[in-house]
């Protein structure tokens, strides 16, 4: 066995607590991914691979669930996007460039944010752990069950409007 210590420093308490969440997370992706070995393609490589997947079963399917599969498809290419934006790059030119190279099947090309360009995620070794990609997808899909399962709203009824002002 190996013991480590890490020291975190930061200007503010804030800072500091960041920064010790943003460490956890990632020791537990690590403790993840050695439990679990395989991965996927980062940069936005599989999200793009499975919206493609979701839209080419839409356009097979007939009725109302067509509509909610793309909408599915559309909401996985979200992914790319904000990955672009929060690098500082135009997202729509880039996310763009990506769905136009998964359509000529360059099924393991992403988002290079060390260069502001599509890459072949395969050549770059940009990868992400699958179990914790399955568990971001999983729990989105729940998140949007819980809330297309709300099938009444409670609406309270308006109060009455006070004057700003009494007469005294």
């Amino acid at each position: 066995k190996i013991a480590c210590t890490i020291v975190l420093r930061g200007a503010t308490q804030q800072i500091l607590d960041e920064a010790e969440r943003s460490l956890h997370d990632a020791l537990c992706v690590l403790a993840q991914t050695v439990k679990e070995t395989r991965t996927v393609f980062g940069g936005g490589c599989s999200e793009m691979l499975m919206a493609k997947a979701v839209s080419d079963l839409a356009n097979r399917t007939p009725g109302k669930e067509a509509v909610a599969m793309e909408s599915f498809a559309k909401a996985l290419r979200m992914l790319p996007i904000i990955i672009a934006d929060n690098a500082g790059y135009d997202s729509a030119e880039l996310v763009s460039q990506l769905r136009a190279a998964h359509q000529d099947n360059k099924s393991t090309f992403g988002l290079d944010m060390s260069q502001g360009a599509v890459g072949d995620m395969a050549a770059l070794g940009i990868t992400e752990s699958f179990q914790v990609k399955r568990q971001v997808l999983l729990s989105a899909a729940e998140a949007a069950e819980m809330i297309l399962r709300v099938d009444n709203i409670i609406k309270a009824a308006p109060r009455k409007r006070v004057p700003d002002h009494h007469p005294c």
